[in-house]
């Protein structure tokens, strides 16, 4: 494993430090291939980083696409809708002429039809990401890799782009970016909060099955993990 852990001593700290991190791979990655893509997470946790990289006034807003990691089935106006938070807290001020590439497209269910026009409309995004930022729950999955998910063995190892998965702990179906799609990334980030987390973390970092504790695939992918903490 090659997971370098940093601390913080508070929320606010974390998320200026995450988001100089991203924008440093952003700045990089228009400077070498003339855009950047970045992949980030949903919930509450991530909302003041999205708000401080949204203020970043030296990125080329202009070449920047950002999508998500991965998305609960469900129209932006819905308050569990992850595109809704990263409209609202991250592509305001410098970075409102982003382009957002949304996961959900339409449609009750996310059949093999949802799934293929979300496939479609991400072919133009380019590869590799400049950086990924993946979250945590406290049953060890990340993005959509939930622990009994229907298509959890397929979603770790297919080449994507995206999925549907169904899982107990997942509330409503779900569309996620694979695990190998995801891995195409300059930097990669994990962003957890709490004491919770932190034990979490330690669980899955130790021996066991990767489909009890999905974060493990990431853990013990071979790629570089930056892990960014605070109580």
């Amino acid at each position: 494993m090659t997971i370098e852990r940093r601390s913080f001593a508070d929320k606010p700290t974390l998320a200026k430090e995450l988001a100089e991190a991203v924008a440093d791979r952003i700045r990089h990655a228009i400077e070498t291939r003339g855009e950047a893509a970045i992949a980030v997470s949903g919930g509450s946790t991530p909302a003041r980083f999205f708000q401080s990289l949204g203020k970043t006034k030296d990125i080329d807003w202009s070449k920047v696409i950002v999508t998500l990691v991965d998305e609960r089935w469900v129209d932006e106006t819905s308050d569990r809708s992850n595109a809704m938070l990263v409209n609202e807290k991250m592509l305001q001020g410098p970075a409102a002429i982003a382009r957002f590439f949304p996961l959900y497209s339409g449609g009750d269910e996310p059949d093999a039809a949802g799934v293929a026009r979300t496939n479609a409309a991400l072919a133009e995004l380019p590869r590799p990401f400049a950086a990924v930022v993946l979250g945590m729950g406290s049953d060890g999955h990340t993005a959509s890799f939930f622990p009994g998910g229907d298509t959890l063995a397929q979603a770790l190892t297919a080449e994507g782009p995206t999925l549907a998965i169904r899982a107990p702990g997942a509330g409503e179906p779900r569309i996620t970016f694979t695990l190998p799609r995801l891995l195409q990334a300059d930097g990669l980030y994990l962003h957890i909060e709490g004491e919770e987390k932190a034990a979490v973390l330690d669980t899955a970092l130790g021996e066991g099955p990767t489909e009890d504790m999905p974060i493990r695939a990431v853990l013990r992918s071979g790629h570089a993990v930056n892990v960014y903490w605070c109580p």
